[in-house]
């Protein structure tokens, strides 16, 4: 039976994005793995109806900024292109070519406009200048002015890794606490209501560590908080279940975000062999209530995203 479900934590490797790591000689602990079309099969395979797919890390900026937004484009126009080729299976959160501000309002506007990107990814830190940074100030006021949805994906953070630990088993998981952390210090959260922000994989350590994040943090950049009105700050974020769906794990997430914000994501194809299946089974067989199974599978991210699936031919049109 079809659970209707509507994955926002899904990878596409476009061709042209493999050759360009590839051509990079990037390496983030485990090789580039192989995507395809047949991508669809594993949805079905999961009960997925339609899959958000997004580009992970490290983005589309290798180190050239014109080369950033040339990159930026291609992976967007393929991932609009299988949404067009799919009608109801694909969505897109969009990249963008950061740190280069200019050139990602640019490709925003592109995505958003033109293709219909249903929001856009962003890395949890660019060269170790993590979102929330008045460097990215610019983009955030935009993203607010369009009511963006924004998925927060983790990259490796700065400094070096633990020998023989790769940094998406742990490292991650701090990467985007420290980004969720800055969007709140600096007060972008605060700023900008409109702005929806997803977090990868659970919040990481957000949902278990919020009362010591918001008791030992201060704000900055003139940005003042108190203890209530951080943890407030942080709840309003969206969490994906993505390799986080443990049956240790649920509870502390449902009880600090609460059922309304939690978002399905299988972490394909990254979640390498059985993961996707292992974590949605740990999912399906924890003790939800229907209307909070119907909330997590689909609902919040209708909620979320209210043209997905029936905005693609908007995006066919538009492409």
């Amino acid at each position: 039976m079809s659970t209707g479900r509507i994955d926002t934590h899904h990878h596409i490797v476009p061709p042209v994005w493999a050759a360009a790591l590839a051509a990079d000689g990037y390496f983030g602990g485990q090789s580039t793995p192989r995507w395809s079309p047949a991508a669809v099969g594993l949805l079905d395979e999961l009960r997925i109806d339609t899959a958000v797919v997004s580009v992970g890390r490290p983005g589309v900026h290798l180190g050239d900024d014109r080369a950033a937004r040339r990159l930026a484009r291609e992976v967007n126009e393929y991932g609009a292109g299988l949404a067009r080729d799919h009608p109801g299976r694909f969505g897109l959160f969009a990249s963008l070519p950061l740190p280069d501000v200019d050139g990602s309002l640019d490709e925003l506007s592109y995505a958003l406009d033109e293709l219909s990107a249903d929001g856009v990814i962003l890395l949890a830190n660019y060269g170790g200048v993590y979102l929330g940074d008045p460097h990215f100030e610019p983009l955030f006021a935009e993203l607010d002015r369009r009511g963006a949805v924004v998925f927060v994906h983790p990259t490796a953070p700065p400094g070096p890794p633990v020998p023989g630990v790769p940094p998406f088993s742990a490292d991650f998981l701090l990467d985007t606490t420290r980004a969720a952390l800055n969007l709140v210090r600096h007060g972008v959260v605060a700023r900008y209501p409109r702005l929806r922000m997803i977090l990868s994989h659970a919040g990481g350590f957000v949902p278990y560590a919020a009362h010591r994040i918001a008791s030992l943090t201060e704000g900055a950049g003139g940005h003042t908080t108190t203890r209530e009105d951080f943890l407030a700050d942080l709840r309003s974020f969206w969490f994906d279940t993505a390799l986080s769906a443990g049956h240790d794990t649920l509870p502390t997430l449902l009880e600090f975000a609460g059922p309304s914000r939690v978002l399905y994501g299988s972490d394909w194809p990254y979640a390498r062999g059985d993961n996707a299946q292992y974590f949605t089974a740990q999912l399906d067989s924890y003790g939800l209530t229907d209307e909070q199974r119907a909330a997590v599978n689909r609902g919040n991210a209708l909620a979320l995203l209210p043209g997905i699936g029936g905005g693609t031919a908007a995006r066919g049109d538009a492409a």
